[in-house]
């Protein structure tokens, strides 16, 4: 989905519109590991500046548990699964962003591989805030408690070949062991990306090519 394609184009014509009838809209970008939810949000964020609309990102991403305690959950290896995110804390949050206030978020540090807490200013006032993460529409407790928190959805669905091509890659980055990479693919990733796609809510714009 480029920049200059029909489909982005018409999610930037459904977010300006929302925004004209909602001062404060809440975007929600959801899809499996490597789906590139990241990537659209940061397209998305600089369209809109440009249009200028005020936009913000909010990643799902600082919510991860600190690995101390995954590990004596017993989670550590399934770090990334919805079962390892503080969503109450997410959902507290998204609630005081829908007030105007300015909410101060936490951001994930992925080199080292922690949350650190109040690193990312949400500012108060008219905003388009666009959260981005794997499970922002699952529809399984807790996460069902985002059910009605976001104005505007969008599910980014690459074709599972693609998805283990761009995590391989992302492993690799951090030069992680073939063994060790193959255990993230099929051990938590790819297994994650499934859960997502089988088990989200219906967005309102679903993408196969983020």
């Amino acid at each position: 989905m480029m920049n200059d394609s029909p489909e982005f184009e018409r999610l930037l014509a459904a977010i300006e519109d929302g925004f004209a009838r909602n001062p404060r809209l809440i975007v929600a970008i959801a899809g499996p590991p490597g789906a590139g939810k990241s990537t659209v949000a940061d397209r998305l964020e600089q369209a809109l500046t440009a249009r200028g609309l005020p936009a913000s990102i909010l990643p799902m991403d600082g919510f991860h548990m600190d690995n101390g305690l995954l590990e004596e959950r017993g989670l550590l290896k399934r770090k990334g699964a919805p079962e390892t995110f503080d969503v109450r804390g997410l959902i507290d949050l998204i609630r005081a962003i829908r007030t105007g206030v300015e909410v101060l978020a936490p951001v994930f540090d992925r080199d080292r591989e922690l949350a650190i807490a109040a690193a990312r200013a949400i500012p108060a006032g008219p905003l388009i805030v666009i959260a981005e993460g794997n499970y922002l529409l699952l529809d399984e407790a807790p996460w069902n408690g985002l059910a009605d928190a976001f104005d505007l959805t969008v599910l980014l669905a690459p074709p599972e070949e693609e998805l283990r091509r761009r995590l391989d890659a992302r492993w690799r980055h951090y030069r992680l062991s073939e063994a060790a990479i193959l255990e993230k693919l099929d051990g938590n990733d790819l297994p994650n990306g499934r859960r997502v796609l089988s088990n989200s809510r219906s967005a309102d714009f679903r993408f196969s090519d983020a």
